[in-house]
């Protein structure tokens, strides 16, 4: 079970992580696709983007202190 819990953290933050930077690439306008994109140059993206980027960061730092006891 906590093999599946660590694995499960490990998906989480590494999806948050990409999900956050394609947020604020995208509000930052560095990654402007697809053209009809919505979050393109937008500062709430960047700043949500960020945080969701941070809350990634987050999860995987916390996963890998995370020691189960025996």
């Amino acid at each position: 079970m906590r093999k599946v819990l660590r694995a499960f953290l490990l998906i989480l933050g590494i999806f948050l992580i990409l999900s956050g930077l394609l947020f604020f690439l995208q509000g930052t306008g560095v990654f402007p696709y697809p053209r009809s994109s919505f979050m393109i140059n937008k500062t709430i993206w960047e700043i949500r983007g960020a945080l969701i980027l941070a809350l990634g960061a987050a999860v995987l730092i916390l996963r890998s202190l995370w020691r189960p006891r025996p």
